[in-house]
């Protein structure tokens, strides 16, 4: 067998068959990227125009959630615990302000319970002293300047959870995280139990039932209604319909003689005082002491056992009334 030797020079390498030149393969890079791109920029234009839109809210008869609520909510709550009341420094205010907006968002507005707010009064709870609860009735301002002076007395309005939402209106829908700036529903035209009706209800409630010892409350004697029998006694009525309103500006808008007056613990509460102040230069003094509205007030508390003592024009408050009208008659007596 003849000797056969493997030559060591590399044979030639037979050319493929598809076999490309640089600038054709360049050229086919390019269109592929090209391809790609239109590819993806359809499908983010279809994926958009599919994608289920947002449903506007739902258009109602009050005004919106003030703005910037969550913001304005926080910055109160630091304010209360940490100047105006430090005792309650160790508050959580993140935690108050996100139990206040779970309360009521993604839920329908005109749905909402006192279930809701359970852990907001919780986080916010604060003890009152005996003797130091005012309560008022067609009066606030008259009220609260009582309290600005006396700052050992307290409105709702001067604890923590009244102090944050005093003023705010809020709402929300069911189905979306946002709330509704355009419009919340109103007491009257639309419903009830709407966030911010149940709201101060929730919160009345437990300021009356918190009360003790000797407590005022002060009524507008310049006013028609400003205490109601017929509120007092639709809270009593269990077959009163919530969702309706039967006299909506003497019985709704009266959360005293609905809410507050029912919710006094005889057992810790003694006695109520009211002072039935008058508007200074006032035309109009619809109301005294010794006003039948007066005597229904009396009745309701007697059956609750708790004592009453009535005062026109209670003098303190008369006097804060005449540093804004010094010169009235009334102020020179």
């Amino acid at each position: 067998m003849s000797d056969h030797r493997f030559s060591s020079v590399p044979t030639e390498e037979e050319p493929g068959c598809c076999h490309l030149s640089r600038k054709v393969k360049v050229c086919l890079c390019v269109l592929l990227c090209v391809l790609l791109c239109v590819l993806v920029a359809v499908a983010v234009v279809v994926g958009v125009l599919m994608w289920p839109r947002a449903t506007p809210p739902r258009a109602w008869n009050g005004t919106g959630s003030t703005p910037h609520f969550s913001e304005i909510v926080l910055g109160r709550c630091f304010t209360y615990t940490q100047l105006l009341r430090p005792e309650l420094g160790h508050a959580d205010c993140g935690q108050i302000g996100k139990a206040f907006t779970n309360a009521f968002l993604s839920k329908d507005p005109c749905h909402s319970s006192e279930q809701d707010y359970q852990l907001l009064l919780k986080l916010t709870s604060q003890t009152i002293p005996c003797h130091s609860s005012v309560f008022w009735s067609k009066s606030t301002q008259l009220a609260h300047l009582y309290t600005r002076v006396r700052q050992d007395m307290f409105t709702l309005e001067d604890t923590l959870i009244g102090y944050i939402a005093d003023g705010l209106n809020w709402c929300g829908d069911a189905g979306s995280y946002e709330m509704n700036y355009q419009s919340c529903p109103h007491w009257r035209k639309d419903c009830i139990n709407n966030p911010v009706s149940v709201f101060w209800d929730t919160v009345s409630k437990r300021f009356a039932e918190n009360a003790c010892g000797e407590v005022q409350v002060v009524l507008n004697g310049s006013v028609s209604n400003t205490f109601d029998k017929n509120s007092a006694s639709a809270y009593l009525n269990p077959h009163w319909p919530r969702r309706s309103v039967l006299n909506p500006v003497s019985s709704m808008n009266n959360t005293f003689g609905r809410v507050e007056i029912h919710n006094l613990h005889p057992g810790k509460v003694s006695v109520l005082k009211a002072w039935v102040m008058h508007d200074i230069g006032g035309v109009y003094s619809y109301h005294t002491c010794s006003s039948p509205i007066i005597d229904d007030l009396k009745f309701i508390l007697s059956k609750r056992n708790i004592s009453f003592t009535c005062e026109d024009d209670y003098r303190p408050i008369k006097f804060l009334q005449c540093v804004k009208s010094p010169e009235d008659s009334s102020c020179r007596k």
